[in-house]
């Protein structure tokens, strides 16, 4: 798929990678970006193909409004999200239902509703910004990486039921970004516009999963491994 001439969708544009995805996409030619956010006022509109729209990912009629005012998209960006922090043995199951509500339900309301525009294009292209935490857990991120694993396996369940429309289903995985959501963690950190350039890249070569940073690439590689790689051996060893 080519970037140039595309009409895109970019939830969580606001800030983050979600805004590295509008500036990369403007800088590789493409026709219209709508940028989403629950607060679309801090949207950058200085380019005059930025369409700022209100889209929150909890709340299904704004999802399908802005389905219904973006019909031209042929690139969908799922960005957008959140982390709670809630630890799985401790914290409150609600908390915990939100990251999935977010991540998954929320993440794949809006494939859901911007499936037929996508086909109706041709097919088009679905790119759902997940991490290294859909493969292992650490310490704090319990109720996360529960919600990005499933995220990620909705991401290739989607694949298969829109190939048959043509649209390329992308999974993107890092390790940490230096994002709002990850101020004041002690982690290495890229850039951000590295994760969008990574993925966008990824998409004009028709890749179906990008791995951006050394993390992803060797907790992916540890999968086929003994998890005591990962976790350490069993208490009392």
């Amino acid at each position: 798929m080519d970037i140039a001439g595309s009409t895109a969708l970019v939830t969580g544009a606001n800030r983050g990678i979600g805004r590295r995805f509008v500036d990369q996409l403007l800088a590789r030619g493409a026709r219209k970006v709508y940028a989403t956010a629950r607060r679309p006022e801090l949207i950058d509109t200085s380019d005059a193909r930025v369409t700022p729209l209100y889209l929150d990912l909890l709340d299904e009629k704004s999802i399908l409004s802005a389905a219904e005012a973006a019909q031209d998209v042929t690139l969908l960006i799922n960005n957008a999200g959140i982390a709670t922090g809630a630890n799985l043995v401790t914290d409150d199951l609600d908390t915990i239902r939100q990251d999935l509500e977010t991540h998954l339900f929320g993440t794949l309301r809006v494939i859901r509703a911007f499936a037929p525009a996508l086909a109706a294009g041709g097919g088009g292209a679905v790119v759902n910004i997940l991490s290294v935490l859909s493969w292992v857990a650490t310490e704090g991120t319990g109720s996360y990486a529960v919600a990005k694993a499933a995220e990620w396996n909705m991401t290739n369940g989607v694949r298969l039921e829109l190939s048959g429309q043509r649209t390329l289903v992308q999974g993107v995985h890092l390790g940490a970004a230096d994002t709002d959501m990850m101020a004041g963690r002690d982690a290495p950190m890229i850039d951000p516009t590295d994760v969008a350039r990574a993925s966008l890249d990824g998409v004009q070569a028709g890749a179906i999963e990008v791995l951006v940073d050394d993390p992803s690439r060797f907790v992916k590689a540890a999968l086929s491994g003994d998890p005591a790689e990962l976790y350490g051996p069993p208490p009392g060893n």
